[in-house]
């Protein structure tokens, strides 16, 4: 039996939030929720997830904004980031790489996609139990 990894969703769009965290935990990934960049900020010093899936355009807190927190923080700076965006002309590849973003969705994205792509980045990360 294996343990999956715990994932933060940060996305202000209420129905994405939970599409994304169905699939992740039908998948068996832990799973937390945040409406807003500050909130999961709080959370991830908190829970310290694995990976973390933010929305680029959130009110008071962008996804970007949210990035750079994590990285400023010794205790969040290496927890991999995957931005989902509607806006990636904003996203220069510069822009991508300071902030630590490890791969960039184009909303509308395919939930089995981004299920894949959580797989691939988290696959080291499993621990076998015996």
């Amino acid at each position: 039996m294996t343990l999956k990894p715990k994932v933060l969703i940060a996305e202000d769009e209420i129905a994405i939030l939970y599409v994304i965290s169905i699939k992740l935990r039908n998948a068996g990934y832990t799973v937390i929720g945040a409406a807003n960049g500050a909130d999961a900020y709080s959370l991830a010093v908190k829970e310290q997830p694995d990976l973390i899936i933010s929305d680029y355009n959130m009110p008071g807190l962008s996804g970007l904004e949210l990035c750079g927190k994590l990285n400023s923080n010794i205790c969040t700076k290496n927890i991999p980031v995957i931005m989902l965006t509607s806006h990636r002309f904003e996203l220069s590849p510069e822009k991508i790489a300071k902030a630590g973003i490890v791969k960039c969705m184009d909303k509308p994205f395919s939930p089995r996609e981004l299920l894949l792509e959580v797989e691939r980045l988290t696959e080291n990360l499993i621990p076998a139990i015996a």
